[in-house]
């Protein structure tokens, strides 16, 4: 079994936790359709880290995966996979490959929340699980239970990308400062995998984000009092834009959602 440590990014925010709201009337144009097509089935391997909502989403930037409506079915990926946290949000279906340790013929949908790092001291066929060129999935340690035996340790398994499917709606949060914003995008359906955001004020134009780490995105455009509106695109080429998702009153920490992908 794989174990690695995650390294924690600290931001400076006025608040530190989440308030969740919903906005009854928020409304979201979609552009297509937002389903990410099934690939087909690769090999790769899967081993299982130990830890918790609050650790399965370092590399992300998701600090709660069960808040960000991901749940615990998510994977730490080998850089091959992760691509510098361009993935993130991803969804794959996994089966297990080794009938000696496989549970039955179960498959798993997780999603890409972590990155396993690379480990060049050991041989990659050998505990450097992760080492590029590799393609690997260390599984949290419950989805990992669901598919195969603990004694297993890591076992071969069949892999694809899959549509993501939801409850509710695109989740943004915003921390940060009223010089330097950053935004958290997550719960997103379809491809699930965010490639561009945009925001829009009452008093501010359409403003594009830059992609600080995993699935925050940064922006210095002065925001705060203004209602606001999110375009998010997704690595289908589908987007969606939800109009004043955050009201003009809204505060640092605070969590509100958009309509989703379908």
């Amino acid at each position: 079994m794989a174990f690695h440590l995650k390294a924690l990014v600290m931001f400076s925010s006025s608040l530190l936790f989440f308030v969740t709201f919903q906005i009854p009337h928020v409304h979201a144009n979609q552009a297509k359709a937002g389903k990410q097509k099934s690939s087909a089935w690769k090999k790769a391997h899967a081993t299982f880290y130990e830890g918790s909502a609050t650790t399965f989403g370092g590399a992300c930037g998701y600090d709660d995966v069960t808040k960000h409506g991901y749940g615990l079915n998510t994977a730490a990926l080998s850089k091959a996979l992760f691509k510098e946290g361009v993935t993130c949000g991803a969804c794959f279906e996994l089966k297990c490959n080794q009938q000696k340790w496989c549970k039955g013929s179960n498959s798993i949908i997780i999603t890409a929340t972590d990155h396993c790092p690379p480990n060049p001291q050991q041989d990659s066929n050998n505990g450097g699980w992760c080492n590029p060129p590799r393609e690997h999935f260390d599984l949290s340690k419950p989805a990992y239970l669901k598919i195969a035996e603990y004694k297993a340790g890591i076992v071969p398994v069949y892999y694809r990308r899959v549509s993501c499917k939801r409850k509710g709606g695109i989740k943004f949060t915003i921390t940060g400062n009223p010089y330097f914003y950053l935004v958290t995008v997550s719960n997103v359906g379809g491809s699930g995998q965010v490639i561009a955001v945009q925001v829009k004020g009452n008093k501010t134009p359409w403003t594009s984000l830059r992609r600080n780490w995993g699935q925050k995105w940064e922006t210095n455009a002065k925001l705060q009092g203004q209602a606001l509106t999110f375009k998010v695109k997704t690595s289908d080429g589908s987007s969606t834009t939800s109009s004043n998702v955050f009201p003009n009153s809204w505060q640092f920490g605070q969590t509100f959602e958009g309509r989703n992908f379908s």
